[in-house]
């Protein structure tokens, strides 16, 4: 193929059960100058099995198996070093490209944008109900610009967790000081926000990607990654204020009781996970026997009184 506007880069690790659906809903989309490039990170099941499969019938498609495993964040990295694009689509290997997703996208790629963040729906784990239509709820099409960097932080941060949302130009990727992001499972957000993007950025409003809830191979380390390691990430960018990043998160999300909660329900937080993060840190006595009483409480019960008391708050709170 000559070399390809546009390189769809998934960084994979043993994903032999939803790997062909992700390929199946991408594949009937690639033309002559969109190619499809996979970096597998050493997988141990039937991945590289069933991806060459997909090789032998497609050109537009490569498939890189690394010696070993380098982590969600290097495996990435590598994709973009390796795309030919001008542009990388930085996709995820078990969720679902909806029709017309690349069309649409490449349809902007013209007009000078060096950033592409995608909307997306969320669904349950087997993609058979919506939960949630629109990650970024807005109407229409929305440009930010390098003076409103703020507000697109506000606005997007929360979908931009989610890395299958972008698409970067190449050279910006290549332009930044990635290495100093591997290890935090969000190098595409610190690459977005070590320094302010030159172009206006675009955010679409059509959300052209559908999300498996809860399928995350990190879920077992959510507790790290979401209370130590995501807040920690957020408070190093220069670029953005202090008033900014409060209203996404505090430094120190664990002194809350709110965010341990919400931890349990999701389960992430439990009695190991309190002996390994919590107990070592400085908190007041009272703080540290309720943090254990949402530990050692079932977590089935705890989920269905949190659910319950979310339910009271939001009623209550649509009837002012």
């Amino acid at each position: 193929m000559n070399k390809p506007i546009l390189s769809i880069c998934i960084a994979t690790y043993n994903r032999s059960d939803y790997i062909s659906e992700t390929l199946n809903s991408i594949i009937p989309q690639l033309d002559d100058d969109t190619e499809l490039l996979i970096v597998d990170g050493a997988s141990t099941d039937h991945t590289q099995n069933i991806v060459e499969e997909f090789v032998k019938k497609d050109s537009r498609i490569r498939y890189i198996r690394l010696a070993t495993k380098g982590g969600v964040d290097q495996d990435y990295d590598k994709s973009v070093e390796l795309a030919r694009g001008e542009f990388c689509w930085l996709f995820t290997d078990d969720d679902l490209l909806k029709p017309g997703a690349i069309s649409a996208v490449k349809e902007l790629l013209p007009k000078g944008y060096d950033l592409i963040i995608v909307n997306a729906e969320v669904c349950n784990k087997d993609l058979s109900k919506v939960i949630e239509s629109h990650r970024v709820k807005i109407q229409k099409n929305k440009l930010y610009f390098p003076d409103d960097t703020d507000n697109f932080f506000i606005d997007v941060i929360n979908h931009i967790s989610f890395i299958g949302a972008v698409v970067i130009r190449r050279s910006v990727w290549l332009d930044r000081n990635r290495e100093s992001y591997f290890g935090t499972d969000f190098i595409h957000v610190g690459v977005i926000f070590e320094k302010k993007i030159k172009t206006p950025i675009l955010v679409m409003s059509d959300p052209f990607i559908s999300i498996r809830w809860g399928n995350a191979q990190w879920s077992p380390r959510g507790f790290d990654i979401w209370m130590f390691k995501w807040p920690k990430l957020i408070w190093s960018f220069n670029i953005i204020s202090s008033e900014a990043k409060h209203r996404i998160i505090n430094p120190e999300p664990w002194r809350s009781l709110k965010f341990i909660a919400f931890q349990r329900r999701m389960g992430h937080y439990s009695m190991q996970s309190y002996k390994t993060y919590l107990s070592k840190q400085k908190i007041n006595y009272g703080l540290r026997i309720f943090y254990l009483i949402i530990a050692i409480f079932p977590r089935k019960l705890f989920s269905f009184i949190y659910d319950f008391l979310y339910k009271i708050k939001n009623k209550k709170s649509q009837n002012y």
